[in-house]
């Protein structure tokens, strides 16, 4: 129960306390929902370090949300609802950095909606409703547009006017005491609004478009978090460019480490060959990603460009990207690879709003670091390479196609060379014209040790039923038909799953060979 990473035990007629432990460090997704346990939420779920869901509702529990569990800081998704907690929402979930979904309904808890709970950037959605909440909704984040029916049943004020809440009025105090206190307290709070006003322009004006002339040319630098104009200076990105600073070689251009002369901060710097095959109105999106958060996601820092050149600058992670290492690799590395890519594109696809379609994924996009945990650069695909690319969706003829089911076409094609060790450019295929159509054939043959690349032959014995499951999800997330493609969500809880299956090959194959 060690490496356990997924405990689901939704609807079932479990009853009692929650136990402290479950055995497990490892612990990512816990599902205990719609059961009837009772009780507190035990303080030691905060020490559950790995977990990214958790889902209590539809319980009995009570007493107050721990403030523990904010050290949870790989948690994107969290359900409390329908349960009998009290008290308030801990100040402490506004330092989750990934936070995306928080469902607090139907309970009896009270107080007022911390402040700075608006300020989590990775919140999109929140549900509130049927609780004691009082006082003023925050004016920011994912409450500016919330709707109604997220925030019925309390004794709130103010929003957007689709939270259908009264404006807030203020109290009036007739103590004279109260006068001076209030004198004091506003000039404090105008003292603070004055340092913060002056901090948050400074802040912005380090992230405004900067041109910069030097002996190459003019250049363009933008950053998207405030620690990238503190650190990365111009200079520093030229230098990157060195034959000894090449982290990898990719068909779009090579990568580099960089080092900032200021404070020696690490960061990686990806070329753009050529500038002119991205067209201008794909640059804005660029500011998007700069937005994105998620341990999974390799967040992007900046941009530089000229008339000739340009750079994506990221954060450095240490690692070597897939392509360098997958024949190296064991089926349980290769598994929980796979399970990363697909957290990341679930939270692209199913947390954000509007939805993050990456374009195409390929093996040199994704970076695998020293624990096997891979990481997605995100970047904007131009014309003559997206055109060209093996992992590009069949029906996907133009940048405008882009959408989730693209990027579940090319997921798929990482899991086709996760299995089989052959890539999308290999041409030993025989008579088949791609590695799909090569697949296909040989899973409905049902010739494990046909297609199985040798590396994991020996592992493929014990776990046959699991790699043979892996495949047909595989085969499913590269069928021709766009809408036959499952979501992110549920490719993730497929290979997140312990994939124990008593059906044969054959049967497997006759179940679902129909839908590809």
């Amino acid at each position: 129960m060690k490496s356990l990473q997924m405990l689901n035990l939704a609807r079932n007629r479990f009853f009692g306390g929650l136990p402290d432990s479950f055995g497990s460090e490892k612990l990512e997704n816990l599902d205990l929902s719609s059961n009837r346990f009772s009780g507190t939420i035990p303080l030691k779920f905060g020490s559950l370090s790995e977990l990214v869901q958790l889902n209590l509702s539809g319980n009995k529990l009570s007493g107050q949300i721990p403030v523990e569990l904010s050290s949870c800081k790989k948690l994107v998704s969290l359900d409390l609802s329908q349960n009998q907690l009290s008290g308030g929402i801990p100040a402490g979930f506004s330092l989750m950095p990934v936070l995306g979904q928080l469902d607090l309904s139907h309970n009896q808890l009270s107080g007022e909606i911390p402040k700075n709970l608006g300020t989590v950037e990775s919140l999109v959605q929140v549900n509130i409703s049927y609780n004691h909440f009082q006082g003023s909704l925050p004016p920011t984040g994912a409450f500016l547009a919330i709707n109604a029916s997220s925030v019925a049943g309390n004794e709130l004020c103010g929003g957007d006017t689709s939270s259908g809440l009264p404006p807030c009025t203020r109290v009036k105090n007739n103590p004279v005491w109260w006068l001076y206190f209030a004198f004091i307290l506003g000039g404090l709070v105008v003292v603070a609004f004055i340092a913060f006003g002056i901090m948050l322009i400074r802040g912005r004006k380090s992230l405004e478009l900067k041109r910069v002339e030097n002996e190459d040319g003019i250049w363009e630098l933008q950053f998207f978090h405030s620690k990238g104009p503190k650190s990365v200076t111009i200079e520093d990105i030229l230098l990157s460019k060195k034959e000894e600073n090449v982290i990898s070689r990719g068909k779009k251009g090579l990568s580099y480490k960089g080092r900032s002369i200021a404070n020696g901060m690490q960061f990686m710097v990806k070329e753009i060959n050529d500038m002119n095959a991205i067209p201008q109105n794909f640059w804005p999106q660029v500011a998007e990603f700069g937005k994105l958060k998620h341990p999974n996601i390799i967040k992007l820092i900046g941009i530089c460009r000229s008339d000739r050149d340009g750079f994506f600058v990221y954060e450095y992670i240490e690692g070597k990207n897939l392509t360098q290492i997958l024949h190296n690799l064991s089926w349980a590395r290769r598994r929980k690879i796979a399970i990363s890519i697909a957290k990341a594109l679930r939270y692209l696809h199913c947390y954000c709003s509007p939805s993050v379609p990456v374009g195409y994924i390929s093996p040199e996009k994704i970076i695998v670091d020293g624990r096997d945990e891979a990481h997605l650069r995100l970047s904007l695909p131009d014309t003559k390479f997206f055109i060209s690319s093996a992992y590009v969706a069949p029906e996907t003829r133009d940048l405008k196609d882009i959408n989730e089911k693209s990027d579940m076409y090319g997921f798929g094609l990482i899991l086709v060379e996760l299995l089989t060790g052959k890539s999308p450019g290999d041409a030993e295929f025989g008579v088949h014209q791609s590695i799909v159509e090569w697949a296909r054939y040989c899973y409905s043959d049902c010739h494990l040790d046909m297609w199985i690349d040798q590396t994991i032959k020996a592992e493929a014995l014990m776990n046959q039923n699991e790699i043979v499951e892996t495949m047909n999800l595989a085969l499913h997330c590269t069928a021709t038909d766009p809408k036959a493609r499952p979501c992110a969500s549920h490719v993730f809880k497929t290979l997140d799953s312990a994939l124990t299956t008593s059906r044969s090959c054959v049967s497997s194959l006759k179940l679902s060979s129909s839908r590809f």
